[in-house]
């Protein structure tokens, strides 16, 4: 009997045209490049999206004021392979250092100068009567596929 996790992880996958270790760093030290500016949880407009590059290390927002809105941490670091953040944003998308789920990015070689990208967004249980609602915001267009989509053009761009 296989156990049925509701809601399930929001899974998305997108090819980019770069090598590995460019998709990465793209992703990571690039954040800030192509992060949506309206997916902000600072009372400053954002000016860049940080990931500490280290296990541990703080995922964070910068406002064009200089104030820091923590929105996770670092929980794996396995470049260019696969980097593994702690989602620390409760349902009403403010930052509870004792609140967690997980983003897992992986970056696969795939062909010539191509990397296969894929997210999961899991333990999405942790939100409680939210889960479900939390999940299909999300996985809508506004959510993980529409963010993951103006990732590729960043990380695809010469």
């Amino acid at each position: 009997m296989s156990l049925q996790i509701t809601p399930a992880p929001v899974r998305k996958t997108v090819t980019v045209k770069a090598p590995a270790q460019k998709a990465f760093d793209v992703f990571t030290a690039g954040m800030g490049r192509w992060w949506p500016p309206t997916h902000s949880t600072s009372k400053s407009p954002l000016k860049d999206v940080i990931v500490e590059p280290r296990e541990g290390g703080r995922w964070f927002e910068r406002g064009e004021d200089g104030s820091e809105t923590h929105w996770g941490k670092v929980l794996a670091w396995d470049p260019p392979g696969r980097v593994l953040l702690a989602w620390q944003l409760t349902r009403d998308w403010t930052y509870d250092p004792a609140f967690e789920t997980e983003v897992e990015i992986t970056f696969e070689p795939e062909g010539e100068g191509q990397t296969r990208v894929t997210l999961e967004h899991r333990k999405l249980e942790r939100f409680g009567d939210a889960a479900q609602a939390v999940r299909d915001a999300i996985d809508s267009p506004g959510g993980w596929g529409g963010i993951l989509a103006l990732y590729a053009e960043v990380a695809s761009a010469g």
